[in-house]
């Protein structure tokens, strides 16, 4: 009966996202019916329904609709200008200035805002006129837009790595935070390495030397937007708040940083607010249908058949976490990464656990995966938001960014056999 309904999970579950129904749907669909299988009418209305409100029944989870609020906040408190002035500053004069601008941009206020959307929207919006005035190709400019937009998810604070936090049955959120700092700046130089060699080949232009006056009143202009990590990660780090208390006062700390700037408006309050619900609402949804499907494949067993059918192959923790990445890299074209962490994270987590991985290195290590199918098609949100912002199409896109995936995938590898990449941080500051 249990391989019987574990296929029933499987076919629901494949078929439901195959016609479009949205993915919270379909988890809590492909649940229901399987569950029927296997319980009476009654208790799997009880079960679903109690599964449903446990599932988001964590205070670890409240940091989210507050790192949401503070993201969407920071979106409409022209705070992306200041960064990107900042960004400047920090690219110095390497060729294909503006390209290395947009990326070190990205890192910047994709980390603040939690949203590789968001950065793709806000600092690509700002960049790609200026980076066309300049002379650059709009697909060049295009895909180290796109190729740079998720590094803010790996560099704190991230929604991601608090949601595997609760999924990995309560791993550090502080040793996920700081864990998450050299994949997302490896990401990051990556991705301004190829930029660079394009750029020479290319022969874009330099910047101007920026006065030494110049730069300081830059740098001191961008201060207050820095402090907001430094605040929040470092309260959470020494341990003076918890990351939900610290997204608390994120979103006071951004409302302060706006109304000093003079970008904050009373009448944009309910379109924020409702946006926060929206998205909150869309994740908890999740979180709390994922909870009924980790239900169901306990008892179905199909971790356990994953887990037998990997090591069957082999017994080698090298093959298995390249086996593990490439199943990760397909999935993540496919899924959004939100589901994506709270599906697999169950299945694959117990496996390398059995061979000695620290449970912060595979929480990177998954987040940095599933952060690749973000600028990958067919549903790569970061990837059409780039796109859009840049006006061109997908397809004029895909050769451009093909050195980029390759730098990336790199790093990829990078981050999975070598953990002191993950842990030497956390490790450095006690987590």
């Amino acid at each position: 009966m249990a391989l019987e309904a574990g296929l029933l999970l499987l076919v629901i579950f494949f078929i439901t996202i195959f016609i479009g129904i949205p993915i919270a749907v379909c988890i809590a669909i492909s649940s229901i019916v399987t569950m029927l299988l296997l319980f009476p009418f009654d208790v799997t209305l009880f079960t679903a329904a109690q599964r449903l409100a446990t599932g988001i029944n964590s205070f670890s989870l409240l940091a989210i609709p507050f790192f949401v609020l503070a993201g969407i906040i920071m979106n409409n408190g022209g705070i992306a200008l200041k960064l990107i002035n900042f960004a400047k500053l920090l690219s110095g004069r390497l060729p294909g200035s503006l390209a290395h601008t947009n990326v070190v941009g990205n890192m910047l206020f994709g980390s603040i805002s939690g949203s590789s959307v968001a950065a793709a929207a806000a600092i690509g919006g700002v960049m790609s006129p200026l980076q066309k005035k300049e002379g650059y190709d709009r697909t060049y400019s295009a895909a180290v837009n796109i190729a740079s937009a998720p590094t803010g998810l790996l560099i704190p604070p991230s929604g991601l790595l608090i949601v595997y936090s609760l999924v990995s049955g309560g791993t550090s959120i502080a040793a996920l935070f700081i864990g998450g700092y050299l994949p997302g700046i490896l990401w990051g130089l990556a991705t301004m390495a190829v930029a660079s060699f394009i750029a020479k080949r290319k022969k874009y232009p330099i910047a101007e030397r920026v006065s030494v006056r110049q730069g300081f009143k830059v740098f001191f202009e961008a201060i207050p937007s820095l402090l907001l990590i430094v605040i929040v990660i470092g309260g959470i780090i020494a341990g003076i708040f918890t990351a939900t208390e610290g997204a608390a006062i994120a979103v006071a700390y951004t409302v302060i940083l706006s109304m000093i700037y003079g970008t904050f408006k009373l009448k944009l309050i309910p379109k924020m607010l409702l946006e926060t619900i929206e998205t909150t609402a869309i994740i908890m949804l999740l979180i709390g249908a994922s909870s009924m499907l980790s239900l169901v494949m306990a008892f179905t067993g199909i971790p356990d058949a994953i887990s037998h059918t990997i090591l069957s192959i082999t017994d080698s923790p090298i093959i298995i976490l390249l086996i593990i990445n490439v199943i990760l890299l397909i999935i993540g074209m496919f899924m959004d990464i939100t589901p994506a962490v709270l599906i697999f994270t169950p299945i694959f987590l117990p496996i390398v656990q059995d061979f000695g991985m620290d449970p912060v290195h595979f929480g990177i290590m998954l987040v940095f995966n599933l952060c690749i199918g973000n600028i990958t098609p067919p549903v790569g949100s970061a990837l059409f938001v780039g796109c859009s912002v840049a006006k061109v199409d997908i397809e004029e896109v895909v050769k451009p960014i093909l050195p980029f995936y390759g730098a990336i995938l790199i790093v990829l590898l990078l981050v999975t056999y070598f953990p002191q990449i993950s842990l030497i941080l956390p490790k450095l500051f006690g987590l």
